[in-house]
C-alpha cells in the first residue's frame, strides 16, 4: 500500500485512492483557522486603530492649543509690563522736560524741587526696549536701543547721520501704524510722542512657541513615518508568511484531487463531468502558484494589455451571475505591451471583478475599458454598485478594511502589492458615488 508523502497523504488500495490521513487532515484544518483568525483580529485592530487615531488626533490638537493659549497669555503679561515702564519712562521725560516751568504756588512758594538723579535713572535704565521720542512735527528728539546701520559718534552722541535718521525715519513710519505708542504732555501747547517697538525677549518669546511647535511636528512625523515603515514591513512579512505557507499546504491535496480526477476518467465517469472538475482543479493549482509568488519579485514577460485583460477574465465570464452584463472595451489603436506576471495580473482582475459582483448584489452592469496614454496601459473596471465613501477611497486598500460581512479585508491589499511593487504601476478609486457605482484605475508603465 504505497502513500505519497506530504502534508496530507494519499493512499492507495488497489491502485485506487481510498482516503487521507486524518492527522494531517486536522493540521490542515488548524492552519486554515489560525489564519481566519489573524484575519479576523485585523479587522478588529483596523476599527480600533480608526477610534484610536481620531483620539490621539483630538487629544493633540487639544494640547497644541493649551500650549499656544498659556505661550500668548505669557506675551500679553509681559507686554502689558513693558507698556507700564514705557509709561514710567514717559513720566521720567516729562518731568524733566517741565521742571523749570512750573509757577510759583498762591504764597509764592516755588514749585518742590525735582530729583534730577532719580529721574535720570529711570530714563538711563531702559536698556531693552526701543524707544523713539519725537514731537508734532515728527521731528526725532531722541533715540534709544535701535540697532543703527552706522555707529553713532561718542563725540557727539545727539548727532544723527544721514543713514541712521533714513533707518530712525522709516522705524517711525512703521511705529505710528501701531499701538505702541504713548503721548506727553509737556505743556498746554507741546506735545512730545513716544513710540517702542517690542524688546527683543518679548519678540523672541512671540515666536518660540511656533519654533517649538513646529520642530516637535516634525519629530513627531519622523517618527511616525519611521514607525508606520517597520510596521508595514512587519506586515509584508505576515503577507507573505501567508501566502507562501498557504501555496505550500495546498500542493500535496491538489495533486491528490489531480489523482482523483484521472481514476474517475478511467472508471468510465462522463468526460464533460471529468472535464469541468479537471478546470476547477487546475484552476485551484493556478491560485496556491500565485500564492507562491508573493513575497518575491515575480518574473514578467511581455504581453498586450487588451490580451492580458481579455484572457485574464475568461474564467469569470462563465461563472458571474447572468444578470451581470460583463463587457469588455478594447481599442486597437491604444493596444500596448506591458511586462506582466500573467497569472498575478489575471489575479487582479478577477478580484476586482468578482468585488464588483458583490457590490452589485448580483445584478447590473460591469463594464472594463482598457486604452493607454503617453506612458502608461490604462484599465478602468467600472460598475453600477453600491458606490464607496469618498473617506474610505484609500482605506479599501487597508489590510483588514472590507464592508462585507464575510469578507476579510485581504483582496485588495494583495492587489495594491501586485500592481504597485511587482509591476511598478499603479491602482486607485478613480470615482465612486454611494447608491451608483465606483471606478477602479490601474496604470501600468508600457513598453515603449
Amino acid at each position: 500500500m504505497p502513500c505519497h508523502t506530504g502534508f496530507l497523504m494519499t493512499c492507495y488500495k488497489d491502485n485506487r485512492p481510498y482516503g487521507i490521513e486524518l492527522q494531517e487532515d486536522f493540521y490542515l484544518s488548524i492552519f486554515f483557522c489560525n489564519f481566519v483568525t489573524i484575519v479576523a483580529n485585523l479587522r478588529n485592530i483596523y476599527d480600533s486603530r480608526r477610534i484610536w487615531k481620531i483620539a490621539l488626533i483630538a487629544i493633540s490638537m487639544t494640547l497644541v492649543a493649551a500650549f499656544l493659549y498659556i505661550s500668548n497669555r505669557l506675551v500679553k503679561d509681559l507686554a502689558a509690563q513693558e507698556r507700564d515702564r514705557m509709561e514710567i519712562w514717559a513720566s521720567a521725560t516729562q518731568e524733566l522736560a517741565t521742571m523749570n516751568t512750573e509757577p510759583v504756588d498762591s504764597l509764592g512758594n516755588p514749585p518742590p524741587m525735582t530729583d534730577v538723579d532719580f529721574l535720570l535713572s529711570i530714563i538711563e535704565g531702559n536698556r531693552t526696549i526701543p524707544v523713539l521720542l519725537v514731537d508734532d512735527d515728527d521731528n526725532i528728539l531722541q533715540h534709544r536701543n535701535f540697532r543703527l546701520p552706522e555707529p553713532v559718534d561718542s563725540m557727539n552722541p545727539y548727532d544723527i547721520s544721514p543713514a541712521n535718521m533714513a533707518f530712525l525715519k522709516k522705524k517711525l513710519q512703521a511705529l505710528k501704524g501701531g499701538t505702541n505708542s504713548i503721548e506727553i504732555k509737556i505743556d498746554p501747547t507741546t506735545t512730545q510722542h513716544l513710540y517702542y517697538e517690542d524688546s527683543t525677549v518679548l519678540r523672541r518669546l512671540a515666536y518660540y512657541p511656533y519654533i517649538q511647535l513646529a520642530v516637535l511636528l516634525i519629530f513627531i512625523a519622523v517618527a511616525y513615518f519611521a514607525l508606520i515603515s517597520v510596521k508595514k514591513a512587519e506586515q509584508n512579512k505576515v503577507w507573505v508568511g501567508l501566502s507562501k505557507e498557504t501555496a505550500h499546504q495546498l500542493g500535496t491535496p491538489i495533486s491528490s484531487l489531480m489523482a482523483w480526477t484521472q481514476m474517475l476518467e478511467s472508471m468510465g465517469v462522463e468526460k464533460e463531468i471529468v472535464n469541468d472538475m479537471d478546470k476547477d482543479v487546475h484552476r485551484l493549482a493556478m491560485i496556491a502558484d500565485r500564492f507562491s509568488k508573493i513575497g518575491s519579485m515575480p518574473d514578467k514577460e511581455l504581453a498586450y494589455v487588451n490580451e492580458a485583460v481579455t484572457s485574464s477574465l475568461e474564467y469569470m465570464r462563465t461563472r458571474i451571475p447572468k444578470r451581470v452584463a460583463l463587457t469588455i472595451g478594447t481599442n486597437d489603436a491604444t493596444n500596448c505591451g506591458v511586462m506582466l506576471c500573467l497569472p498575478l495580473f489575471a489575479w487582479v482582475m478577477e478580484n476586482l471583478t468578482k468585488n464588483a459582483v458583490d457590490a452589485m448584489d448580483g445584478e447590473g452592469r460591469l463594464d472594463i475599458d482598457v486604452g493607454s496614454d503617453e506612458h502608461n496601459a490604462l484599465i478602468l473596471v467600472r460598475d453600477t454598485g453600491k458606490g464607496i465613501a469618498r473617506k474610505n477611497f484609500k482605506n479599501v486598500f487597508n489590510p483588514g478594511f472590507t464592508t462585507k460581512k464575510r469578507g476579510w479585508g485581504l483582496g485588495l491589499t494583495l492587489v495594491k502589492r501586485i500592481i504597485e511593487e511587482y509591476h511598478g504601476g499603479r491602482i486607485y478609486v478613480k470615482d465612486s458615488e454611494l447608491g451608483r457605482g465606483t471606478t477602479f484605475a490601474i496604470e501600468i508603465p508600457k513598453i515603449t
